[in-house]
C-alpha cells in the first residue's frame, strides 16, 4: 500500500501559491514595460497620449496617464499599476486624479481576455466594448466633476512606495524596473494575505447578503443573481463560466445572461481589485461605492429596454 505524502505545510503552500501567481503576471507584465519602453524610445508615448488627449480632458486626467489606462485595457491591472508607478516619479498627481484613474481600470481592463470571455458566454463584443469603454469614460467624467465640486480631493498623492526617476541608460531603467517588479511580489503575497483573511472573516458572504436584494430590485434575479454575486468577488472569467454552463442547461435567459455579463463588466472582482487600486492611492468613495452604484444603476437602465438585439452574440 502506499503512503500518502504529508500533508504540505501551510506557509509553504501558500508561498507556492504567490510564485505561480506572480510567475503568470510577470509573463505579462514584463512584455507590457518592455513595449512602453520601446514606445517611448519610438516616440510612440507621445503619439498615444495625443490619441488619448481628448478622453483624458474630459476626465481631468494628465495625457501621460492615458498610457497607464491603454496598458490596463490590453493586458491587465498589474501592468497599469507598472506603468503608473513608472509615471508617477515624473507625473504630478492629485488624489481625485488617482481615484478617477483607477475608477477607470477598474471598470475597463484586460479587454482581450475578458471580452473573449464574455464572448463565449453569448454578450458580442460590441456591446462589451461599449459597456466598458463608455462607462469607464462617463464613470471617470462623473467622478471628475463631483471631485471638482465638493473639494478634498485636490491634495498631491502620496503614494505609499514611488518609483524613481527613470535614469538615462537603458542599464539604469532596468535596475529601476527589476525594483519596481520586486515590490509587486511584496504587493501580491500582502494582497493574497488580506484576501485570505478576508474570506475567514466571513466578508464574501457579506457581500452576498447585501447584493442578492439590491440585484433582484434592478432586474437580475434567481440564479443569475447569484452567479452575479460570484463573479463580483472572484472575477468576471468565474463568473461567466458558471453562466456558460447554466445557460447550456437551459436555467438561464440571454436576457439573464446580458444582465449579469454587463453588471460584471462594470464591477467584478470587488475586493481584490479594489485592494489593487487602493496601493495607487485612490480613494474608496470612487473605486468602491461610486462603481458599484454605477453599474447598479447602469443595469437598472438596461433592464427596461428590449435586450434581444443587444443580447445577440
Amino acid at each position: 500500500m502506499t503512503t500518502p505524502p504529508p500533508p504540505s505545510h501551510p506557509i509553504s503552500a501558500f508561498a507556492r501559491e504567490v510564485l505561480f501567481v506572480y510567475w503568470a503576471l510577470l509573463k505579462v507584465m514584463v512584455p507590457a514595460l518592455l513595449v512602453v519602453k520601446a514606445l517611448d524610445m519610438l516616440g510612440g508615448n507621445a503619439v498615444l497620449a495625443g490619441w488619448l488627449s481628448p478622453i483624458m480632458t474630459l476626465v481631468g486626467l494628465p495625457d501621460s496617464l492615458g498610457l497607464v489606462w491603454a496598458a490596463t485595457l490590453l493586458s491587465n491591472i498589474y501592468a497599469g499599476l507598472v506603468v503608473f508607478f513608472a509615471l508617477a516619479a515624473d507625473t504630478p498627481v492629485t488624489v481625485a486624479q488617482a481615484t478617477v484613474l483607477g475608477t477607470m481600470m477598474l471598470v475597463a481592463h484586460s479587454l482581450p481576455v475578458e471580452g473573449a470571455v464574455a464572448k463565449a458566454a453569448g454578450v458580442s463584443w460590441r456591446a462589451t466594448l461599449l459597456i466598458r469603454l463608455v462607462g469607464a469614460v462617463v464613470l471617470g467624467a462623473l467622478l471628475n466633476l463631483v471631485y471638482q465640486g465638493i473639494g478634498g480631493f485636490d491634495r498631491p498623492l502620496a503614494l505609499p512606495w514611488q518609483a524613481p526617476a527613470v535614469a538615462p541608460t537603458l542599464a539604469g531603467w532596468a535596475l529601476d524596473q527589476l525594483q519596481t517588479l520586486a515590490w509587486i511580489l511584496v504587493i501580491i503575497a500582502t494582497l493574497m494575505a488580506i484576501l485570505r483573511l478576508l474570506r475567514y472573516l466571513g466578508i464574501e458572504r457579506l457581500i452576498h447578503a447585501v447584493l442578492v436584494p439590491a440585484l433582484r430590485l434592478i432586474g437580475i434575479r434567481g440564479e443569475a443573481a447569484n452567479i452575479t454575486v460570484i463573479g463580483v468577488t472572484l472575477g468576471l472569467t468565474f463568473g461567466a463560466g458558471l453562466l456558460l454552463k447554466e445557460v447550456r442547461s437551459g436555467t438561464l435567459t440571454r436576457r439573464d445572461v446580458f444582465l449579469t455579463l454587463s453588471f460584471l463588466g462594470l464591477c467584478h472582482s470587488l475586493i481584490e481589485d479594489t485592494l489593487l487600486i487602493l496601493l495607487m492611492g485612490a480613494d474608496l468613495s470612487g473605486i468602491l461605492w461610486a462603481r458599484l452604484l454605477f453599474a447598479l444603476v447602469v443595469i437598472r437602465l438596461l433592464s427596461r429596454l428590449p435586450l434581444a438585439h443587444a443580447a445577440r452574440a
